[in-house]
């Protein structure tokens, strides 16, 4: 495929192919090509702030009563709602999530921006206490242009997450999406035109983080950013964003504790195990990718997780039947695959999985078996770092005071879960972990309503709710002498 036929980026209203550079899609559940896409250079990257900057000093967009600017971010959602089809089957043919989850995320994605629609609409600004002859109050003011840079596992709700609250709050937005998930950033973009929010507000980007990525983040015009991904990628953002003064909202990698108490329902908590690592075949940053369970129940809930991670039926990610698709990407199973082989290095026992399925029907796509490993130390490189695949690591403890020595034994503080019949219990245990969400009795139940963001390693900053809005807004205070 020439560079001319090539997906092309979108700046300004416009869609701009000439002088970009070029990204391969290809189908992880095939190994086929799907297309080509415009890749951003640092010019195109300088063409994108300095029409966003215009379009925030404008003020069409900016100055918008937030009632009317609330009625263009509701058409926005109605518009990827009516699209929802074609948004999902364009992620799952880039990343390989099952259909049905697309399809989930699709309508997930229209109901954030309905969400901050109303947030526009509805959230004022305060009044503040007086303490002398003045009325005193703080308003919020945009930063101006936001950049929002995105992950390949999830690009329709963690696109929908950051272009909604930052276009609420009055922001330009130039947003690059994941170079192996281009595609629904665009879509979006179009969708944002399509809505009637004005050109310049919502520029799509795709490219490589080390040159699209960096540019963005390094240049002046940029005030904000935005970003989830991994956690060195986000020690280099936070490393540039302190040199500007700038500020970041970081959402970053996890190594969740799942916990099972004796007293739990075992059969309930060994389903949601599985399913909080194995779904989306673990590229998940809330997977709960760490296994900690009383010690007298170990072995029965080892064996019952076993059973569920060897019953999932994996296929075609459109395949009616498929619970699992593959991995994103060829380079990513083999990254997967280096852990397994460094857990067994490390004395670790691969009781489930640990292998490519045998069904030849498979074998050109980045598929890999749901895999537990059991018999490592909480201190071992896969229960320390960070895997984003469908490998959960098993382990005993022998009290409350043993549990939280060892799940709060990891730089990163994201998520965790905690399975028990004692509110007492679950209320002490959730307090001391060391995570911005705990999951109680369920797992990976999430809000668009509800903040969410994490502890240590884990991030920066708290996305989703009406905090979520302030988020890409600056407080000033305004004082009137009386």
């Amino acid at each position: 495929m020439s560079r001319h036929d090539a997906k092309p980026l979108l700046i300004g209203g416009e869609w701009i192919a000439e002088g970009a550079d070029t990204i391969t899609s290809v189908n992880p559940a095939s190994g086929q090509v799907n297309y080509e896409v415009c890749a951003a250079t640092a010019r195109h990257v300088d063409a994108a702030v300095e029409v966003a900057q215009r379009a925030a000093s404008a003020g069409a967009w900016r100055d918008m009563l937030p009632h009317k600017r609330a009625r263009l971010l509701a058409k926005l959602a109605d518009i990827v709602e009516a699209r929802a089809e074609p948004l999902a089957r364009t992620q799952m043919l880039e990343n390989g999530k099952v259909l049905a989850e697309c399809r989930a995320q699709a309508q997930s994605a229209a109901a954030t921006f309905r969400y901050y629609a109303a947030v526009c609409e509805t959230l004022g600004s305060e009044v503040t206490p007086s303490r002398g002859q003045y009325w005193s109050m703080t308003v919020y003011e945009p930063y101006g242009v936001v950049a929002a840079i995105t992950p390949w596992n999830s690009p329709l709700t963690m696109e929908a997450q950051k272009l909604a609250p930052a276009l609420a709050a009055g922001n330009a937005v130039v947003l690059k999406p994941s170079e192996v998930t281009p595609s629904v950033g665009l879509a979006l973009g179009q969708a944002a035109l399509d809505a009637g929010i004005p050109a310049g507000i919502v520029n799509v980007l795709p490219g490589t983080g080390g040159v699209a990525g960096d540019a963005l983040i390094r240049h002046p015009g940029v005030k904000f950013v935005s970003f989830t991904g991994g956690t060195a990628s986000g020690r280099r953002i936070a490393a540039i964003a302190a040199e500007k003064l700038m500020p970041a909202a970081l959402e970053l990698g996890g190594k969740s504790p799942h916990i099972v108490f004796a007293d739990a329902d075992l059969e309930a908590a060994a389903k949601a195990v599985a399913d909080g690592i194995f779904e989306a075949c673990g590229q998940s940053c809330v997977a709960g990718s760490r296994l900690f369970v009383e010690r007298r129940v170990y072995e029965r809930v080892l064996d019952r997780v076993i059973e569920r991670a060897r019953s999932l039926r994996i296929g075609l990610p459109d395949a009616a039947e498929a619970e699992l698709g593959p991995l994103a990407s060829f380079a990513h199973r083999e990254r997967v695959e280096r852990y397994v082989a460094t857990a067994r290095a490390e004395g670790g026992e691969i009781v489930a999985g640990g292998q490519r399925p045998e069904n030849g029907g498979l074998s050109r796509g980045a598929y890999y078996l749901p895999t537990v490993v059991a018999r490592l130390a909480s201190s071992a490189t896969v229960c320390q770092q960070e895997i984003f695949g469908p490998v959960l690591c098993a382990l005993p403890f022998d009290d409350e005071e043993d549990l939280l020595r060892q799940a709060n034994e990891s730089a990163y503080g994201l998520a965790a879960g905690i399975w028990t019949g004692d509110y007492r219990r679950a209320w002490r245990v959730a307090r001391r972990l060391e995570a911005g969400t705990v999951w109680i009795n369920t797992y990976k139940q999430l809000s668009i309503s509800t903040p969410f963001g994490g502890f240590k390693d884990s991030g920066i900053g708290r996305e989703k709710g009406t905090a979520g809005l302030r988020l890409y807004q600056q407080a000033k205070s305004l004082y009137f002498g009386l």
